[in-house]
């Protein structure tokens, strides 16, 4: 295992993350603690806007963790890395937008992984399921998150039989934002990742942090912090030089100038 496995290409302001793993694209400890120091830097760059995640090759994005690693000897409680498994999912202040391109077989930690993205688009043979109740587990993240994402009895359905679903269902129950011919799909998720690039950063960490933070929270507190401004991005945005030029550029019928600040 080397860093090879975990390809990055930076595009102006959007950071690509392809994971290369011969066969298959699963990720084991070293792997997941390789990509949860991509994405930390990612987060840590003033340069870097959007990130793009996908697999290598056509036929997987991502099977989840690496069964051949697991029969070897490593534990499924290891510790992978900072940002938890695959680097994404439990990565503190990841106030960026991610977008998951998902070009093949999405299971398992894969599908968990790729649920830690912000936007999702998928080739039209992409393929998704969590068929971890057949080796007697759990999938223990997309179990807390697929009811939040998709109507309830669809994601337990999909958690107590571990069935396929593909890409078109996925785009019905509001799984994907978008379904492309397997040629389009980094294309579109590039020009998708540009447009947000374009865009105000300062209120894409907010809508990121008081997103997150609300989960679990009542409405009305979600709303008085954001409001008494005890978020941190929001209280910063409130501040910026940004929120002045959204007013000014409204005001003067023109494209504002984001500048983070």
């Amino acid at each position: 295992m080397t860093v090879d496995s975990v390809r990055t290409e930076k595009r102006g302001s959007v950071l690509q993350v392809t994971l290369d793993r011969p066969k298959a694209n699963a990720i084991d400890v070293t792997t997941s603690r390789v990509l949860g120091d991509v994405f930390a830097g990612f987060r840590d760059d003033p340069d870097l806007r959007i990130a793009i995640i996908t697999g290598a090759g056509e036929k997987f994005f991502c099977p989840g963790w690496d069964l051949k690693a697991a029969a070897d000897g490593e534990a499924v409680d290891s510790d992978y890395g900072v940002g938890g498994f695959g680097g994404l999912q439990e990565l503190p202040d990841l106030n960026k937008p991610v977008i998951a391109a998902i070009n093949g077989i999405c299971c398992g930690g894969g599908l968990e992984w790729a649920l830690s993205a912000d936007l999702i688009l998928a080739a039209e043979h992409a393929t998704f399921a969590l068929p971890e109740i057949n080796s007697g587990t759990i999938a223990d993240a997309a179990t807390l998150k697929l009811p939040k994402r998709i109507p309830w009895h669809i994601a337990m359905e999909l958690l107590f039989t571990g069935r396929w679903m593909d890409a078109a269902e996925a785009h019905r129950w509001g799984l994907v934002n978008e379904v492309l011919p397997s040629g389009s799909l980094l294309d579109r998720a590039h020009e998708l990742a540009a447009t947000l690039a374009e865009g105000p950063p300062l209120v894409y960490a907010a809508i990121k942090e008081v997103s997150r933070a609300a989960e679990n929270m009542r409405f009305q507190d979600a709303l008085d912090r954001i409001t008494s401004r005890k978020f941190p991005t929001v209280d910063k945005l409130y501040s910026s030089e940004d929120q002045l030029e959204g007013a000014r550029a409204f005001a003067e019928k023109r494209k504002p100038q984001w500048q983070g600040r």
